[in-house]
């Protein structure tokens, strides 16, 4: 595992913007290995893969449960990149903890406020993304799940909400980034993946978010991504990672922030 104090000064580093990147989920072992090795030489600080899914039909792909998450670990050993992954339930809390540096909570658990107690209670850093029909306010009060189970090492992820525009998976709230930070201190992440669904949209949603005042990017990309077991659709190449990261390097420097 990586020092606390290391990770720390990485994630909560004010002046530079922190990258997350890897495949939605862990298929095998070349696939996030390839990831890995190409995120590490491309700028990225943190690798993440879902081991275990919560996908919207059961007939997909789930993940591989804890064999992903011994993918992960052997990529962070390889590379030292930190691996972050989700947990979806009280059950899995201990087991994913024990392999991951940094515990995600997902959308589609952001109001789960049993498994955010819970997960309060581990010593480890949390993404809490916001949920497609969570507002901010909402957001923020389970938020406080966390931190008054005595955890303050807490990001917070605008991934997009639902509305009635369909052009789009969903739409990304950037006022949201200006908003969380006017009314709580953690660093905000955005997300361009799963609000844009389609790859040609998150270099624009990724780069608007920067622009915005996000403090990271959680971005999905996959070295075969037409062919990937899930969100197909709106993962990135290796090649569009690089052209993304860089756009992104430059707009972080006129806002005198670095990656």
């Amino acid at each position: 595992m990586i020092a606390s104090a290391t990770l720390d000064s990485l994630l909560f580093d004010n002046k530079r913007l922190l990258m997350i990147a890897g495949p939605c989920a862990v298929e095998s072992e070349k696939q996030l290995m390839d990831t890995a090795q190409f995120l590490k030489q491309a700028g990225a600080h943190v690798l993440r893969g879902g081991a275990f899914k919560p996908r919207t039909s059961p007939r997909t792909f789930q993940g591989l449960g804890e064999e992903g998450l011994k993918l992960l670990s052997r990529a962070r050993d390889k590379t030292g990149l930190p691996v972050v992954s989700e947990v979806m339930d009280i059950e899995h809390l201990n087991l994913v903890s024990s392999y991951v540096d940094i515990l995600q909570i997902g959308s589609r658990n952001s109001q789960n406020f049993s498994l955010l107690k819970e997960a309060g209670k581990v010593d480890k850093p949390i993404i809490l993304k916001r949920g497609f029909g969570v507002t901010v306010s909402e957001l923020l009060s389970a938020s406080e799940y966390i931190t008054s189970a005595g955890n303050n090492r807490l990001i917070l992820a605008e991934r997009g909400i639902r509305t009635f525009e369909n052009s789009t998976r969903f739409t990304l709230d950037v006022s949201a980034v200006p908003v969380i930070h006017d009314r709580s201190d953690f660093p905000v992440l955005v997300d361009p993946s799963h609000p844009a669904g389609m790859t040609k949209y998150v270099e624009p949603l990724a780069l608007a978010g920067v622009a915005a005042g996000a403090d990271g990017l959680m971005v999905e990309v996959h070295p075969d991504a037409r062919n990937a077991l899930s969100d197909s659709s709106q993962q990135v190449s290796f090649d569009e990672y690089t052209r993304l990261y860089e756009k992104a390097r430059g707009i972080a420097a006129v806002l005198g922030r670095h990656f």
